[in-house]
């Protein structure tokens, strides 16, 4: 449920390639806490630090200085194996490329997942939420690209993940498709209860999120929170 307890906590955050003049500093000293069940939606230009957020609460990258803290865990402390088990257990990832399997049905791309999983959906169930308990046994050339990202977003739900990061989800998408897609991540959190983070350049799709993060230049520029979210079927761009 939107506004539960902390799900994510980050105090000091930083990151930064290379030293001395010539460093980058991708997060400069990033300060957050994140409700369990909350859709969130992080907005900012390239290179503005919202992604590298991403990575390390997705256990993808680790973090120069800083803490952050999934729950009483603190990720930042982790090894690499450590991250591995976290990753798997507790976060779903969905990229602006949908990374499916040519060969094989969409039943089968969610498969990989689910049998693998500790707890999971079958792939019928990870797609039926998605909308597409119509195209279980068709290839991805026989999909459009929004059906190829919602079976890639059944994919990441499939082994009932307690966070959804999805970065530029519809960043290949037209605008009548993109609907379809944040509708797919909208029914997932609401009905799933999954907290659910969208990175992306498109403001309009602040509106359906609980919460809108603003990042510039590594930092949080603004965190502003809306009073009703809109459903993403009625965004337009």
């Amino acid at each position: 449920m939107a506004g539960g307890a902390a799900i994510y906590r980050t105090r000091g955050l930083t990151k930064s390639y290379g030293e001395g003049p010539a460093a980058v500093h991708a997060l400069r000293g990033v300060d957050l806490t994140v409700h369990e069940g909350e859709l969130l939606v992080l907005l900012g230009p390239s290179g503005s630090g919202k992604s590298t957020l991403l990575n390390i609460l997705g256990g993808l990258d680790s973090a120069t200085s800083g803490q952050a803290w999934f729950r009483d865990q603190e990720i930042t402390a982790l090894d690499a194996d450590g991250l591995t088990e976290y990753r798997r257990r507790s976060i779903g990832f969905v990229f602006q490329f949908y990374n499916l399997i040519a060969s094989l049905t969409a039943r089968e791309n969610v498969a990989l997942i689910t049998d693998i999983a500790e707890r999971p959906m079958t792939p019928e169930q990870a797609l039926a939420l998605v909308g597409l308990e119509d195209r279980l046994d068709h290839f991805p050339a026989q999909l459009s690209g929004g059906e190829q990202q919602r079976v890639a977003i059944a994919r990441a739900i499939a082994k009932r993940p307690e966070v959804l990061l999805c970065d530029e989800p519809t960043g290949a998408l037209d605008s009548k498709t993109g609907a379809r897609v944040l509708s797919a991540l909208d029914t997932i959190n609401r009905e799933v209860g999954t907290t659910v983070f969208i990175i992306t350049h498109n403001a309009v799709i602040a509106d359906m999120a609980d919460e809108v993060i603003r990042f510039a230049d590594g930092g949080i520029a603004s965190h502003s929170r809306n009073a009703v979210r809109r459903a993403a079927t009625d965004l337009a761009w």
